[in-house]
Formats: structure tokens, C-alpha cells, sequence
């Protein structure tokens, strides 16, 4: 009989994989492969996805992302997000750790994959001065929002709870270096000239605020965010990832999106050392190493590949 800590373990391998009972085949198929890839062992990328934090920060990338209503209106219109939340976060999931760990090609085919789909993902929205534009979600505008909210979400959470990463704290090359990093995955969604720079990254963040809101469509997105239908062994855990997002935003944003850091009257509670433990439970759960960086230095030791800088626009 299945004992209560494998029962949990198995469920929380579950909800990273859309239930699946073993490693997903295309986890393993990143060991194939002709070259090293985008990225290597030494580069600011494996730095960030490798690390715990990314927990963290696809909670902070949604909330981010739903203050743009066309992005929004994608996700409500077309998404599976309430029926079939798993299956969208695996998703999700499979084309990040692609562009990170497999083999160039195989992260091409990967970006291509998602923008054909987003042929199909089309309608209609309200900007904020009341014109009703028309929308797919491979305009460049809103490429490129999802693009920075990206950035932004997983290099903020990564430098604030980042002493959970398991190959040691630091960005190799710094914050820049993770945003120049990211670009590599922005080219090959089609994003024009995606920011190399923490700075280009606060200025691009900047010209959207004018296109930004909050209305009943964010305020029903924000409240499946903040309680999604997971196992009931993870929502304790989920409830603390979830105050540590909010907690890191922007400012600007945790305004616009009305989230307040957690507190009891005007003293504010502690974040980031519940944060920290919860995610190395997590990472005790799953592992130092997860299945995509695994293959990805199998086929790198296979190719003979040494460590190298990443490769850039």
C-alpha cells in the first residue's frame, strides 16, 4: 500500500507532468540530439531553470501576463486553463525546458510548434481608449508582452528566493546575462529585438502601461491563480509559492493587480524563509537534477560538448 509520502511525492511529479506515471518521453528525448544546444551547464539559463525558484515565478509570469486584456483574452477565450490546468502548465513546462536543454533544432521545432498554434488563437478585445481591436496571439505586441512578463517573473523570483538553487545562489554573469540568456528563446518566438539588458527590459516593461488594467476578467483570472484545483497534500505549499509571487512583484503591478503583501494589520508577515522551505521540500521531493537537465548533459557528455557560454541573438 502507498504510504503517505510517496503518495505525495507522486502527486506533486503529477502535477508537473499532466499526471503522467514516469518521466515523459520528451523529457528523455532531449538526450538525442547533433549539438549542445542554446545553452550549457555555466550559463545564466540552467542558472534560473534549474533552480527552484521557477516554482515562483509561473505563478508571477500569470499574474503578470493577465494585466494585458489582449493576452488575457487569449488565455480566457481560447485557453483550457480551468478545465484542464495540468495539461496547459505541462505545456507550458515542455516548451521552456526544450529551449533550455535540448539541442537546437529540437528547440526550434519546439517555438515553431507553439506559434503554429497560435494561428488558431485569435478574437477581439477593448484597449483601454475603448477601441475594439482584433488579435491573434502571434501579434508582436502581445509576443512580446508574454516575452517580458516571462523575463521579468523568473529572473525577479530567482533574485529573491534564489538560496533554494541547487548548484549554488549566483546568476553566472549576472542579471544581464539572464535577460541576454532569454532573448535567445524571445528570437525564436519571433519577438523583435527582445531586451538583452535588465535595464532594456525595464524600459520595454514600461511602454505597456498605458495598454495595462484590471477589470472583472483579471480580478476572476487572479482568483483561479490564487486557489487552482490541486491536490489537497500541496495547497498549503501552493498558498505560501503563491504569497511569495505577490510579494516579489513589481510594485507597480501588485498595485494594478490590487494584491497586498501578506500581514496581520500593518505588520507584515514573513516570506521568504516559508518560501525557502517550501521549496526545498520540493526540490528534496524531486531532486537536485531534474529529467531535462539530465538528458541534456548525457547528450552533451555523448557529444563530447564542453562548457561554454550560451549562444546569443
Amino acid at each position: 500500500m502507498e504510504n503517505i509520502v510517496a503518495r505525495w511525492r507522486r502527486e506533486l511529479r503529477g502535477t508537473f507532468s499532466n499526471n503522467s506515471p514516469t518521466v515523459p518521453q520528451w523529457e528523455r528525448d532531449l538526450e538525442k540530439g547533433d549539438d549542445g544546444g542554446y545553452f550549457g551547464p555555466e550559463s545564466a539559463a540552467w542558472a534560473v531553470h534549474g533552480s527552484m525558484t521557477t516554482l515562483v515565478a509561473g505563478i508571477q509570469a500569470l499574474l503578470i501576463q493577465a494585466l494585458h486584456p489582449g493576452a488575457l483574452a487569449g488565455v480566457q477565450d481560447h485557453s483550457s486553463y480551468r478545465t484542464d490546468p495540468l495539461g496547459r502548465l505541462a505545456g507550458t513546462i515542455r516548451w521552456i525546458f526544450t529551449v533550455s536543454y535540448g539541442d537546437t533544432a529540437t528547440a526550434r521545432a519546439a517555438s515553431e510548434k507553439v506559434l503554429h498554434i497560435h494561428n488558431y488563437i485569435l478574437g477581439r478585445y477593448t484597449t483601454n481608449t475603448g477601441e475594439e481591436r482584433p488579435y491573434t496571439a502571434n501579434d508582436p505586441d502581445l509576443l512580446r508582452w508574454i516575452h517580458l512578463a516571462f523575463t521579468q517573473a523568473f529572473l525577479g523570483t530567482h533574485l529573491a528566493y534564489r538560496a533554494q538553487h541547487g548548484n549554488g545562489t549566483a546568476i553566472p554573469g549576472g542579471p544581464d546575462a539572464y535577460v541576454a540568456d532569454w532573448a535567445v528563446a524571445g528570437a525564436l518566438m519571433r519577438v523583435d529585438n527582445p531586451p538583452a539588458t535588465v535595464a532594456e527590459l525595464k524600459a520595454q516593461l514600461a511602454a505597456y502601461t498605458p495598454e495595462l488594467r484590471y477589470d472583472e476578467r483579471v480580478a476572476e483570472t487572479v482568483a483561479f491563480i490564487k486557489n487552482p484545483p490541486l491536490p489537497r497534500s500541496q495547497q498549503a505549499g501552493y498558498r505560501v509559492l503563491f504569497a511569495a509571487a505577490v510579494a516579489s512583484l513589481p510594485a507597480e503591478y501588485r498595485r494594478l493587480l490590487r494584491l497586498e503583501t501578506p500581514r496581520i494589520g500593518p505588520v507584515p508577515l514573513p516570506v521568504t524563509v516559508p518560501t525557502k522551505a517550501v521549496l526545498a521540500v520540493v526540490q528534496w521531493s524531486l531532486g537536485a537534477t531534474g529529467p531535462s537537465e539530465a538528458a541534456a548533459r548525457a547528450r552533451r557528455t555523448r557529444l563530447g560538448v564542453e562548457a561554454a557560454p550560451s549562444k546569443r541573438r
